[in-house]
């Protein structure tokens, strides 16, 4: 990877982590769960995601650059390829949150703790979704260096 492609990565990183830093996901109090939760409920999008979706795969992104990167700089990419990094519930590491080491369900959906345990009331999760909460890292610039695909519903449902 040229200098300029790693410092292009890097700054996106950086930007993107602070807004997701900023801006709440959800105001559930229950925290993050993991996409395999979900699949409990919800199979059929469970499956399709794990298959088709890129965002399932994210972490791989993020383990195959790590040894490029400075640790700091790792920990900004983890904004947009885990799982409520930063936030309450949220992706830590690999090791301590391992099921929350993609970009899964609840990136999109918010955290679902609440939902689950509320036998799926569906006023506790986010469940129609706008292109702007997907711009938070699927950005206009982000899109046209990487060739990025901001989907509404991209792979999963």
């Amino acid at each position: 990877m040229s200098k300029h492609w790693r410092a292009v990565v890097i700054f996106w990183c950086v930007v993107l982590g602070w807004v997701f830093w900023a801006v709440p996901a959800t105001t559930a109090k229950g925290g993050y769960v993991g996409s395999k939760v979900c699949a409990d409920c919800h199979p059929a999008e469970f499956e399709n995601f794990s298959k088709y979706a890129k965002k399932a795969k994210s972490d791989h992104s993020v383990k195959i650059m790590a040894d490029k990167l400075t640790p700091d700089e790792v920990k900004t990419c983890y904004s947009c390829h885990t799982t409520g990094y930063g936030k309450p519930g949220g992706f830590k590491n690999f090791q301590e949150t391992p099921e929350l080491g993609h970009a899964g369900c609840e990136v999109c959906h918010g955290p679902g703790a609440d939902h689950a345990e509320a036998n799926g009331d569906t006023a506790l999760i986010r469940r129609k979704m706008v292109m702007k909460e997907c711009e938070v890292c699927h950005s206009a610039d982000r899109v046209k260096s990487f060739n990025f695909k901001p989907l509404l519903h991209g792979g999963a449902h």
